[in-house]
């Protein structure tokens, strides 16, 4: 893994999405990243540095004037001692320190110091990271080098206000560290790269629609490794709430015809991940108008029609990709339906999941997946989803190998 022996500083300051800091810190060190934390005050209100501590297995940083610290370790050592600084979140205050060349505290002064990459995810209200004095302190800081991951869309913790500034979730974050260190071999340099996400919005009228529980992790997973392992990549994602991911073409889309046309409008390409679930069904005739409850009258029908099989066009087209991979979510006879989809659509391999509601796979972080090929089937054991995507690109670069 890229982040195998990595040094991590991680800063978090003060707001409420300290709290996925605590995960983040389990992520990087799950990949065999070592993490040492350095809190300011105001992080310290949100989430404590036992728990930090306790996650990271290595003592908690917090004070610039600490005479023990200084003496053992001291901020310029602090700052030079690591492979990347992590902030998560930074605050619209540290930015704004870090803008303009403050160090009034250990975290600040740090940054100041470093030598070493550095990777920040904003985290703020809507109307601070919108303000033009935060706008400023971003641009500044894109032009002196800092890195950034997010902020996202969504709603606010602690307000409810919805809009962007949202913290990234923590796997999008650790994508971006793994991205900013990976020094490693590109066995899919030269390869084009089509990858489909998330899920399909099918419109009954202006504000209904039939989707389904798919979140895109999965697939902006994928994406990411096939970007890191060298491949051209060209995402086509459906609506989702997560941060597209970085060194990778995005092309958003709704509806399945849209995802389609986007699809054979990528091609031609070496690889075809498809992903997404993609609604079977549409509307056939969706309404203009909003459709309006009758008082004693039953709700209209609604007349479906089937939806384009992305996976069979891509499988079957004059274009078709040399490698097609397609995914088979299912919630009963899960190899039975893998096999029989792998035949039908003219993939190569089929990595089929059982999504029945008690597996949490639709919209969590883990996936457990059999691997369905021609020459026969391998089960994976239950892993994050950034690390089926690890095991599904050592997969492909094997097959161009």
């Amino acid at each position: 893994m890229t982040l195998q022996g990595k040094r991590i500083l991680l800063i978090i300051s003060g707001g409420i999405a300290a709290y996925k800091s605590l995960d983040l810190i389990r992520r990087l060190r799950e990949r065999g990243a070592s993490v040492r934390p350095v809190m300011t005050a105001g992080a310290q209100a949100f989430v404590t540095p036992l728990a930090v501590g306790a996650l990271a297995a290595d003592k908690v940083f917090t004070e610039l004037f600490s005479r023990e610290d200084e003496q053992d370790v001291g901020h310029i050592r602090l700052a030079r001692d690591c492979d990347l600084i992590v902030i998560a979140p930074a605050t619209a205050g540290l930015m704004a320190k870090m803008a303009n060349g403050l160090a009034d505290d250990l975290a600040s002064t740090i940054l100041l110091a470093t030598d070493k990459p550095v990777l920040a995810a904003p985290a703020m209200n809507p109307k601070m990271w919108s303000h033009t004095a935060t706008r400023r302190n971003h641009a500044t800081l894109v032009a002196d080098g800092i890195h950034f991951i997010g902020p996202a869309s969504g709603e606010m913790a602690e307000s409810g206000e919805k809009g962007e500034g949202r913290m990234a979730e923590p796997l999008d974050i650790v994508a971006a560290a793994e991205a900013l260190l990976d020094n490693g071999p590109k066995p899919l340099a030269g390869k084009k790269a089509i990858v489909t996400s998330g899920p399909t919005h099918e419109p009954i009228d202006p504000v209904r629609y039939i989707a389904n529980r798919s979140s895109g992790k999965q697939g902006h997973a994928i994406a990411a490794e096939l970007a890191r392992l060298g491949a051209d990549v060209t995402l086509v994602s459906g609506p989702v709430t997560i941060a597209d991911p970085k060194g990778v073409t995005v092309v958003h889309v709704e509806r399945a015809e849209e995802m389609r046309d986007a699809v054979i409008g990528s091609l031609p390409a070496d690889i075809a991940v498809m992903v997404a679930a993609v609604a079977d069904w549409r509307v056939a005739s969706a309404s203009g108008n909003k459709i309006k409850k009758q008082p004693g009258e039953a709700p209209p029908p609604l007349l479906l029609t089937e939806n384009p099989d992305i996976l069979k066009t891509i499988g079957h087209h004059a274009k078709r990709p040399k490698l097609v991979v397609g995914f088979a979510a299912e919630t009963q006879n899960v190899a039975e339906n893998g096999r029989s989809k792998l035949q039908r659509k003219g993939a190569d391999y089929i990595l089929a999941n059982d999504v029945s509601p008690h597996t949490g796979i639709m919209g969590g972080d883990r996936n457990t997946v059999k691997v369905i090929g021609k020459s026969g089937d391998e089960d994976w054991p239950e892993m994050d989803k950034q690390a089926v995507a690890e095991r599904l690109g050592t997969l492909i670069a094997s097959h161009f190998s």
